[in-house]
């Protein structure tokens, strides 16, 4: 069963799962042969209840763990593009935000990813490092407003394959972004 695993982190996103649960991007994962979507809601005041209709059977939690299961179970992951997200030093001081799982772990893991930027919650960093890895062919990236265009135009066999196990190169990457170098 093809599905699509949606991540808040720790924090709320309610435009992001208020867009993905909206009957036109049901219907575009539907027609792009997705079966179910799973949300980690955070924070927010929306929690979706589990539903299972004619298109896309929906699952919705709040935190769990570790979601090291629900990635490798994913066929798309959709993250905000927030602390969690890219779990590294300047973005999530002392380590990972609550168990969420990163953006990095996603791409390692060889999953397409789509990016979508709260500009609500945005720090500099965290968009530009969103905006690279997009520039630099990883992931999609787009906004609430745009999601549903994302997905139904989005072509993920030309997303190129992130470099595995190379963090010292992360790490100059993020340095450059975040201007420490």
């Amino acid at each position: 069963m093809k599905s699509v695993f949606v991540t808040v982190g720790t924090t709320s996103f309610d435009d992001l799962i208020a867009t993905v649960c909206s009957p036109a991007a049901l219907q575009v994962l539907q027609s792009r042969g997705y079966q179910k979507l799973v949300l980690q809601v955070g924070r927010g005041e929306l929690k979706p209840a589990p539903r299972s209709s004619q298109s896309v059977a929906v699952e919705a939690f709040r935190f769990k763990d570790s979601l090291a299961e629900d990635l490798r179970r994913a066929d798309l992951v959709i993250s905000h593009a927030g602390r969690a997200l890219f779990d590294c030093p300047a973005c999530s001081p002392g380590g990972r935000s609550g168990g969420a799982g990163s953006c990095l772990e996603t791409l390692e893991k060889g999953k397409p990813l789509v990016v979508v930027i709260n500009e609500k919650l945005m720090n500099n960093h965290q968009l530009e490092l969103a905006k690279q890895l997009h520039r630099d062919g990883h992931v999609l990236c787009c906004n609430c407003s745009t999601l549903v265009e994302t997905l139904q135009s989005m072509d993920l066999s030309a997303l190129k394959p992130f470099p595995p196990g190379q963090p010292e190169k992360f790490a100059l990457f993020l340095d450059k972004v975040v201007g420490f170098q």
